[in-house]
């Protein structure tokens, strides 16, 4: 019945494909042979190849945003990772103005590496961080020191300011 209604050409092209799939699945599951040397992963990812990114999860960017007024926080391993950027986009000023408030100490938690990173305070420019008032729709950021490389990529920290409190982060 199947060979009926299928032209002859479309049963081999599918007959070839189906033959191609198996083959590359059971090429992937077998071993390597002792006769032949395993084949090692490239040491660094190729340029403009696609690398996993893990984000915050939706449940999370939903409390940010309907409790602290803030969505897209981002922590980022910069300077040669001297210095550790964490920005954030402010949804509802009010909500958001914690974050900006000098009065509140930031600080950025890495419990794999052990250390409580501060915003570094220097003596013509003040501290690295911006603290005018929020405005909705603007993106904000301070820099956490990082002296020692202690955070790496990858790393998940927390970010704390006053009451305010950014779990899991990944550093990208």
């Amino acid at each position: 019945m199947f060979e009926r209604h299928v032209p002859r050409t479309a049963r081999v092209l599918l007959a070839a494909l189906l033959l191609g799939c198996f083959d590359s699945a059971i090429m992937a599951q077998s071993a390597p042979q002792p006769s032949q040397p395993a084949q090692q992963p490239p040491a660094a990812a190729k340029p403009g190849a696609a690398r996993y990114h893990p984000s915050v999860p939706r449940r999370a960017v939903l409390y940010y945003s309907s409790v602290w007024g803030v969505d897209s926080l981002d922590v980022k391993w910069t300077e040669s990772g001297e210095v550790i950027r964490f920005s954030y986009r402010i949804l509802d000023p009010d909500k958001a103005a914690m974050l900006n408030d000098k009065k509140n100490e930031p600080s950025l938690i890495d419990p794999e590496a052990g250390v409580k990173l501060v915003v570094p305070s220097l003596e013509k420019v003040g501290q690295l961080r911006q603290s005018s008032p929020p405005e909705a729709g603007k993106s904000y950021w301070m820099a956490f020191s990082n002296k020692g490389r202690y955070v790496k990529k990858g790393h998940r920290v927390d970010v704390v300011i006053g009451n305010f409190r950014a779990e899991g982060l990944v550093v990208n």
